[in-house]
Formats: structure tokens, C-alpha cells, sequence
């Protein structure tokens, strides 16, 4: 008798053992984190005027992301998550 399919047997076992293994996540999965847009909307008063003094030095982007904020009508809250993507780009 030979052992050749006993042997491809095994292997075969032991490579979907190693497999099924490998993809086991090991660790708990982590919360989603928020969307940065969320993180934004949510920034105070004081974070969002540190970030604007910073971005002001590059003052044609700074100037530009404004203007385009404003053409689409955005005020508040929502204009910080555009202008910080905007200013990221």
C-alpha cells in the first residue's frame, strides 16, 4: 500500500489548520473609530481656533478652502469639517 495519500492527506489537513489559524483574528476587534468629520463638528471652540492660527500661515489655502466654504453655504460646525479637509488636502 502507499503512503503517498496518506501523506497528501496530512498536508492538506495541516495546511487548512495553518490557514483557519491565520485568519483567526487574535485580538478583540476595535469600535469604529468616528469619521474625521465627526471629530471636527465636535472640537471646541478653543481646539478649532488653535487650528485655524496654524492653517493661517499658508494664507492663500487658508483664503481659498474660506472661499470655497462660503460658496457652498456653509456656516458653523460644518464649515470646520470641510475648511480641516480642505486645509489636509
Amino acid at each position: 500500500m502507499s503512503r503517498i495519500p496518506f501523506v497528501l492527506a496530512a498536508v492538506v489537513a495541516a495546511a487548512l489548520a495553518l490557514s483557519a489559524q491565520a485568519q483567526s483574528p487574535t485580538e478583540k476587534p476595535s469600535k469604529s473609530e468616528p469619521s474625521t468629520t465627526t471629530k471636527v463638528e465636535n472640537w471646541t471652540k478653543q481646539k478649532w481656533e488653535a487650528a485655524k492660527r496654524e492653517w493661517q500661515k499658508d494664507k492663500a489655502k487658508w483664503d481659498a478652502c474660506n472661499q470655497t466654504a462660503t460658496e457652498k453655504h456653509l456656516t458653523g460646525r460644518k464649515s470646520w469639517s470641510f475648511i480641516y479637509d480642505c486645509m489636509k488636502a
